[in-house]
């Protein structure tokens, strides 16, 4: 059965009349007649018993008829959903971000991304990059903002901006007063880190060895935000992306620019090469990739 012949077939059995049918389908009489007969033979039998005067439906037809309303029902509601989609009338996005990504950066995004279309739906994932890149080789989700990865890393990446580190201190240290620290001076005190295998954490340990410098690791925490209270406690200093500066802010501490070395690197969005996004995640993608983030981190 065809679609075409679906729609003739209820266009009779609603008129019982081929010559209104014909009206309704923009079809000729010889049209008509030849579709209904290519799907009666097609399904086996008549589905009309018809004479000069009158036409009916077979017990057959009358089978059909229900089961056609609802095929028919059922296309126009996918073709109309689909239409939808493409025009971003409505749908539905999932992205994976890093938590200091999606804490910090990602709501004032969304809301932009909302006011534009604001029948798509967004599901975040936030969890540490590690994972945010496994979600998009996998395909769990069409997105990723994470760090950028190795050479090695089979996923696209698109930069949005350059991230820099900065040291993190309690508001009552003798710190918190300059407007530059150099690592060495920071590497003084204790020192506050995420554990293994955040990629925060290599990046400073990598880098750090590089220049002969060690971590004094005395507290770990999976969470930035843990990171943040044990500092603002007075428990040792941090150093963080320069996206946590507001979230470090609201918890007590304070960040300062880090020097001696400079320490940045890369954020963007992770796609998966030779898979084409939905409208709705290149609506997002495009979003993304349109804000000054660069600029907004400079504002704090």
């Amino acid at each position: 059965m065809t679609l075409k012949q679906i729609r003739a077939f209820l266009a009779v059995a609603q008129s019982l009349s081929f010559a209104v049918a014909c009206e309704r389908l923009h079809l000729s009489q010889s049209a008509l007649s030849l579709t209904i007969k290519a799907l009666e033979e097609g399904l086996g039998g008549r589905l009309f018993s018809r004479n000069t005067r009158n036409v009916a439906l077979t017990p057959e037809g009358e089978s059909l008829l229900p089961l056609a309303r609802r095929l028919v029902a059922d296309w126009d509601n996918a073709e109309d959903e689909m239409r939808q989609r493409f025009t971003l009338q409505r749908g539905r996005v999932t992205l994976a971000a890093m938590p200091s990504f999606a804490g910090n950066l990602l709501p004032p995004i969304l809301k932009t991304f909302r006011a534009r279309y604001p029948n798509v739906n967004v599901t975040v994932n936030d969890v540490i990059n590690e994972q945010v890149l496994e979600m998009v080789r996998d395909r769990h989700v069409e997105l990723g903002v994470a760090f950028e990865p190795m050479q090695s890393s089979s996923l696209a990446f698109t930069p949005l901006y350059l991230d820099r580190f900065v040291a993190v201190v309690p508001l009552d240290s003798p710190l918190a007063q300059r407007s530059e620290i150099q690592w060495q001076t920071l590497l003084e005190q204790p020192f506050i880190t995420l554990q293994r295998p955040s990629t925060v954490r290599v990046m400073l340990e990598e880098h750090l060895q590089s220049r002969g410098m060690k971590l004094p690791v005395e507290f770990e925490s999976h969470q930035l935000a843990t990171v943040g209270r044990m500092v603002a406690s007075g428990l040792g200093v941090s150093a963080v992306p320069a996206l946590c500066v507001g979230q470090m802010h609201e918890l007590g501490a304070r960040c300062i620019t880090l020097s001696d070395p400079v320490i940045e690197r890369a954020i963007g969005v992770l796609t998966k090469p030779g898979h084409e996004l939905s409208a709705a995640a290149q609506a997002l993608f495009d979003t993304l990739r349109d804000q000054d983030i660069g600029a907004q981190l400079t504002t704090r």
